[in-house]
């Protein structure tokens, strides 16, 4: 993994709620050489406490970006993954801190790449795993599996740069990947779609559309088979138009 690819990649922490814990993920950021920080909804920031726990990344915690919803904070990014130390109901595919760094050194592209860390108390919602290509888990002991934000933060990060001390990243070819707001306009497409052809109810349609996503959540779909897609819908709907 190149600096470059460290310079993409983006630590979105999610409500978190204690300013404390911000300034100690950025602090590990930090030391493994990463420097983009979301924040979404943060109960307090910027905070005496958080630059006192930063320990000298104060610039980490001036240059953060604080959004209001996730999907503008992950507009950008071709590849999303979401941590969690609960079972989902729908089975996401998951990777390791180790396999995950690994998957962000074949990244290709020049799109960003998001790391989401949900709330201290909950973690991430399932409409925010939703928006992950992958799922991360923290192997850990199985009576108390809940990490510390800070920590989640410190493992991942140590992984990456891992990745990059390596440097035997091996490339292969493909057309730019689908950003997080490309996917959305897709799925929202889809969705109207589906509704118009009477395949799905307007009440009825969550657990589907959550499976169809990670259906093309496996595949990682690009920027051109997007554009595919939406053709097809669209073709789809002006038939429908035409028929009335």
């Amino acid at each position: 993994m190149s600096t470059d690819v460290l310079s993409r990649i983006i630590i979105v922490l999610v409500e978190p709620t204690h300013p404390g814990n911000i300034g100690a993920a950025a602090r590990a950021m930090k030391n493994m050489g990463l420097s983009r920080l979301h924040l979404v909804k943060p109960h307090h920031f910027p905070s005496a406490d958080a630059t006192s726990r930063a320990s000298g990344a104060d610039d980490i915690l001036e240059t953060a970006t604080v959004f209001s919803t996730l999907e503008d904070a992950i507009v950008n990014c071709s590849l999303v993954i979401g941590t969690s130390a609960r079972i989902r109901e729908i089975p996401w595919p998951e990777l390791s801190p180790r396999s995950c760094a690994e998957q962000v050194a074949r990244e290709p592209g020049q799109s960003d790449i998001a790391i989401l860390f949900g709330r201290e108390h909950s973690g991430l919602t399932n409409q925010e795993m939703d928006k992950c290509q992958y799922l991360l888990r923290i192997p850990c002991n199985p009576g108390f599996s809940s990490l510390n934000l800070a920590a989640a933060v410190q493992i991942i990060s140590y992984e990456l740069r891992m990745a990059l001390n390596a440097s035997h990243d091996i490339q292969t070819h493909h057309d730019e990947f689908a950003t997080s707001n490309e996917l959305e306009l897709f799925y929202k497409h889809l969705h109207q779609t589906l509704q118009s052809i009477g395949f799905i109810h307007p009440d009825k349609s969550r657990s589907i559309m959550r499976r169809i996503r990670r259906l093309f959540t496996r595949t990682r779909l690009e920027k051109k088979e997007i554009d595919i897609l939406r053709g097809i819908l669209n073709t789809t709907q002006a038939s429908i138009k035409t028929s009335e």
